[in-house]
């Protein structure tokens, strides 16, 4: 059997045993940062259940994205909140994730969708109302587009912002 060896930058001679067990240890850290990953996420929010208002309405929904709001305050991050709603039931909620995840995309919205699919185990998210602490930026709009969100209501007076779309002119 021919031993093949790696010369690295420092000039060291690596040999294919030693390469496979960098290989083993890079694979294990992979999953052990996708394990760490998952533990963070369920340790900020996402249970098996979302505790639900006594009374489904528009005024209690908002309250909640507000909640949301109030947390992505108190963990340091920007003020903003959101939650998704099917058949008057909560199924997916968030506060800002930006500054904590280091996210350009975490925003509420787009936060609370991917809570809402995972929770789901579906991409599909037809029928949901999308309830957040203000109006909705082109991401987060398109992002509610594509999971088939159908209505979007936001703001401290629910102010229905009808259907999303994908490019809204001003």
């Amino acid at each position: 059997m021919t031993n093949i060896s790696i010369h690295t930058k420092n000039s060291e001679i690596i040999d294919a045993g030693k390469r496979g067990l960098l290989a083993g240890v890079g694979i294990a850290t992979f999953f052990g940062w996708m394990a760490q990953g998952s533990k963070a996420y369920a340790a900020q929010g996402a249970s098996k259940e979302v505790s639900q208002p006594a009374h489904a309405s528009d005024t209690t929904f908002i309250y909640r994205a507000f909640d949301m709001r109030q947390k992505a305050i108190d963990l340091g991050d920007q003020a903003y909140g959101a939650i998704v709603v099917r058949h008057n039931k909560i199924i997916g909620q968030s506060w800002s994730r930006v500054i904590l995840d280091q996210d350009p995309t975490g925003h509420a919205e787009m936060a609370a969708i991917r809570d809402a699919a995972r929770r789901l185990n579906s991409r599909d998210l037809t029928d949901a109302v999308l309830f957040s602490s203000s109006r909705p930026c082109p991401m987060c709009e398109a992002g509610a587009y594509w999971a088939g969100i159908n209505k979007m209501i936001y703001g401290q007076d629910a102010a229905d912002a009808g259907s999303p779309q994908l490019c809204r002119s001003a």
